[in-house]
């Protein structure tokens, strides 16, 4: 029985030793990384800092405070709140020493200097809601912080120091020109141990993670954790082609899945930040949802692309130059429209009031329109719905069958009873079947008809035969334009077989 036990360890220690004294030229090149990660180290890392700000925290209640993802405060409220429950405490708020209403809370994040005068690139959720803000260079030196500017659409804020000396700084690089797979190397604040480097390569491009309207993500696996938010990620160059903002982590490390907005956008954003302290954006004045496959086959679009439009603002840019509810964007100012969310990043990143050339399609063909681009205002703010009461029945008299939809026209009982506003104009919906293609697409009572392929309808009877008409010209879908209650049109492709 010893012999086998002591052939076993004598293998397994045969194996251990040969990986532990196997020479470094036996692995791939590529296993080991490009050589050169060294030297971009060494020249750029006195650009990268670490940020370290302070916020009083009120503490007079229980409730967490609601904190932006990745936020350098949210692994503190986390742990302090975890620990208080339960907790007896002093008069005043529970589980605090002697009553205690608030406390002082300092937090780490990362950043880098991009002017030597001491301008300092950074996240918005690191120094978010902030009271003090101070820079800490790489030799230990710490300087005061003043902020120049922020932008929560792309997580983005502006710093500036004064240093009795010039500041190592960075350049940005072009991002459009990475390729998946080439290596990137991030330095920060990971964990509050700062001057960290970490190496990886570019695992995609072109991310949306519904963090904010503008998302456009360098996807990397180079270990970015918390503290790394707002510190830069470079290309072998020693150029800055990514701010790294997030990470996907089910534990709070690095699972090889970290975000950094790219250098094309940074660019954009602090440009304007240094000239006006503020971002402004271009504005076209329209609702714009996806050209689905159905859609694109009813309007006579091949391939699927663009952004279709499905309303248009009254007082927006897009009215006076001719663009309409249906007309999809394929071109804007010279850049092609492949799908809907590349029409508001590249209207943002537009100058305001340049005269831009957008090319629509309309019934199938493309016409060409231009438009005096506007100023997007933030300050904008969407009506509250007004609840529904219930009302006296509507006529009844005319209703359809179609599309697995009651329809009916619409009349001032039924306006009084779904709250349908005056200008809205076409057929009303009062029953949806459940098991229709149209219960599928969410259409509700209530709802309003007011196109069925781009062309309008203002009675039921009407609305049938434009149905009709479809099926025996062989259509497999009708595109419908249907407002709510509230005036807020969408178009909805909606199967005929």
């Amino acid at each position: 029985m010893g012999a086998p036990s002591l052939r076993f360890k004598t293998t397994f220690a045969f194996v251990l030793a040969a990986t532990l004294v196997a020479p470094w030229f036996a692995q791939p090149a590529m296993a080991r990384g490009p050589e050169g990660i060294a030297d971009v180290a060494e020249q750029v890392i006195d650009a990268v800092v670490n940020i370290s700000t302070k916020q009083t925290v009120d503490l007079s209640n229980d409730k967490m405070p609601q904190l932006p993802p990745g936020s350098p405060f949210e692994e503190f409220f986390e742990e302090f709140f975890k620990n208080r429950r339960g907790q007896g405490g002093t008069p005043g708020a529970p589980g605090t020493p002697n009553g205690q209403q608030s406390r002082r809370v300092n937090s780490l994040g990362s950043g880098f200097v991009i002017d030597s005068s001491g301008l300092v690139v950074t996240n918005n959720h690191v120094i978010a809601d902030a009271d003090e803000v101070s820079v800490i260079l790489n030799d230990g030196t710490t300087l005061k912080a003043t902020l120049i500017g922020t932008d929560k659409k792309t997580d983005l804020a502006l710093l500036k120091v004064d240093s009795p000396k010039p500041l190592k700084a960075v350049k940005f690089g072009d991002s459009d020109k990475l390729r998946l797979g080439e290596w990137v190397i991030a330095i920060g604040n990971p964990f509050s141990l700062g001057g960290t480097v970490t190496a990886g390569i570019v695992s995609a491009r072109n991310r949306d993670i519904q963090s904010g309207p503008y998302d456009n993500y360098i996807q990397t696996d180079a270990a970015i954790n918390r503290g790394n938010s707002g510190g830069p990620l470079f290309n072998l160059d020693g150029e800055v082609i990514g701010v790294n903002t997030a990470i996907i982590s089910p534990s709070g490390g690095s699972i090889g899945i970290g975000f950094a907005v790219p250098s094309k956008t940074v660019v954009g954003v602090i440009d304007q930040l240094r000239e006006f302290k503020e971002v402004r954006r271009g504005w076209l004045g329209v609702r714009i949802q996806q050209v689905t496959d159905e859609i694109a086959d009813s309007l006579n679009i091949k391939p699927a692309r663009g952004a279709l439009i499905a309303g248009i603002d009254d007082k927006g840019p897009a009215k006076p130059a001719g663009i309409e509810p249906g007309d999809v964007v394929v071109k804007f100012d010279g850049k092609d429209i492949k799908e809907m969310r590349d029409l508001p990043k590249i209207v943002a990143e537009t100058s305001v009031g340049k005269d831009v050339s957008v090319v629509i399609i309309r019934k199938g063909k493309e016409e060409t329109r231009t438009v005096k681009l506007g100023r997007l205002d933030d300050g904008e703010k969407q009506a509250a719905l007004t609840p529904k009461k219930d009302q006296p029945e509507e006529d009844k008299t005319s209703v359809k069958k179609a599309l697995g939809l009651d329809l009916a026209n619409l009349n001032d009982a039924s306006r009084k009873k779904y709250k349908i506003q005056d200008k809205v104009k076409g057929v009303l919906i009062t029953g949806v079947d459940p098991n229709s293609p149209a219960a599928e697409k969410r259409l509700q009572p209530g709802m309003v008809i007011a196109e069925v392929q781009q062309q309008a309808v203002s009675n039921a009877a009407d609305l049938q035969k434009r149905i009709d008409q479809l099926k025996k010209d062989g259509k497999k879908a009708v595109v419908l334009l249907v407002v709510s209650p509230e005036g807020d049109p969408s178009f909805v492709a909606i199967g005929l077989q």
